[in-house]
């Protein structure tokens, strides 16, 4: 996720992302690829947040976005004004700091009438993920921080890769992000271990009414013997954001590298989970470590888009555009890189997939976020800025 800025290469070069055709097979084209005849304008719209790691809104036909701080609050955006109390303020609860903090949330279908959203933090004190339901007070601008449901702690076994995400898919139920544990090269194999829920893109049935969720009958490791019900895809090393496409429904994740490629990985509306992304046997299209073995994992699904450390150096995974205006954008997935700030288009057309460099900035850009109408917005880290990207 936020890892510390690296110095890049004096020189920019020529956008040179490979993209792999098909659904995720295919060869990986090696000519660079020109930039975009799009030109993307970044309109500011709050200011003055602390680390901002989340951007979401709770489909109520409010209009507000809700914009995460790193250190714990979660704070509304309403008629083009922050508002000066906070949603919610789980300062005293979590750690925050590097890759730790208050790193997501997600508002269930029909929040107006259920009154009660989910967040992803790291736990004060040991450093475990918490993924945990709160409810909102008879002011739906405050919600009421003693009414915490804690629904799953994970025990984190170093302070980096924690993932975070939180978002409901089309099904209706809970997908959770979740970083291979930290320190580097996935000492412990948790990516490939199926009985860890660490490495893990979890899918969690969190309105059954069952406390504290139900598993999902049709995930693809229910029954398997030694591997965790709760898993949906694995294979990853710390996915910074991923989404689903409003209209189509499909799954794109982003994966944070290790040392050689920044990678998209995806998955198609209505196909059965159970694909591993390769981690850490594989870093983007390379064998990550002839110690650990080179041999494709059952499932493999590969990249369907990866760059090196000349563009990027941290992956920030965005959304597929279906907002109003900005024709050129319609369809295009955008995301970014947190390190160089370069924005990307990431696009399909005959089960070709292709990269187009979108903008050059120089914001470090921790996450992406959609309004109720599909308007994207972007924050930056540093800066303590959101911003809504249109085309000019």
């Amino acid at each position: 996720m936020l890892r510390a800025l690296l110095a890049l290469a004096a020189s920019l070069l020529p956008l040179a992302i490979l993209a792999c055709g098909g659904g995720g097979g295919g060869s990986a084209s090696k000519d660079p690829l020109p930039p975009s005849s799009l030109t993307l304008s970044f309109t500011p719209v709050a200011e003055g947040l602390s680390r901002p790691t989340v951007i979401t809104h709770a489909a109520d036909g409010s209009g507000r976005l809700f914009l995460v701080e790193q250190s714990g609050t979660i704070r509304i955006l309403r008629d083009g004004g922050l508002l000066g109390a906070p949603f919610l303020q789980i300062a005293d609860r979590l750690v925050s700091g590097g890759e730790q903090g208050l790193l997501g949330l997600a508002f269930p279908p029909g929040f107006s009438q259920k009154g009660y959203f989910y967040v992803n933090y790291t736990r004060a004190g040991d450093g475990a993920t918490v993924v945990s339901r709160f409810f909102v007070s008879a002011d739906p601008d405050v919600a009421q921080p003693d009414s915490e449901q804690i629904l799953l702690t994970l025990a984190q076994p170093f302070a980096n890769h924690n993932g975070g995400q939180l978002a409901f898919g089309p099904d209706g139920f809970l997908y959770v992000g979740v970083g291979d544990g930290g320190s580097g090269g996935d000492p412990l194999g948790n990516g490939q271990d199926l009985s860890s829920l660490l490495g893990k893109l979890l899918r969690l049935d969190v309105e059954a009414g069952v406390f504290p969720y139900a598993v999902p009958s049709g995930n693809p490791f229910v029954s398997v013997p030694g591997a965790r019900d709760e898993i949906w895809a694995s294979g990853l090393r710390n996915p910074w954001r991923f989404s689903f496409d409003r209209l189509r429904g499909d799954l794109f994740v982003a994966d944070v590298g290790q040392s050689r490629w920044e990678e998209i990985n995806f998955a198609q509306a209505g196909t059965a989970g159970g694909a591993n992304y390769g981690w850490n046997v594989l870093e983007g299209p390379d064998c990550f470590s002839p110690a650990v073995g080179c041999t494709e994992p059952p499932d493999y699904l590969p990249p369907v888009a990866f760059y090196g450390r000349e563009l990027g150096v941290s992956v920030t995974g965005g959304y597929v555009y279906r907002g109003p205006d900005n024709p050129g954008l319609q369809g295009f997935y955008v995301y970014g890189d947190f390190g160089s700030g370069r924005i990307w288009g990431l696009s399909r057309a005959g089960g070709v997939w292709a990269n187009e460099l979108l903008a050059e900035t120089d914001l470090n850009i921790s996450t992406f976020g959609e309004d109720e109408s599909g308007r994207l917005y972007l924050a930056d880290y540093s800066g303590g800025r959101v911003y809504r990207i249109d085309e000019q």
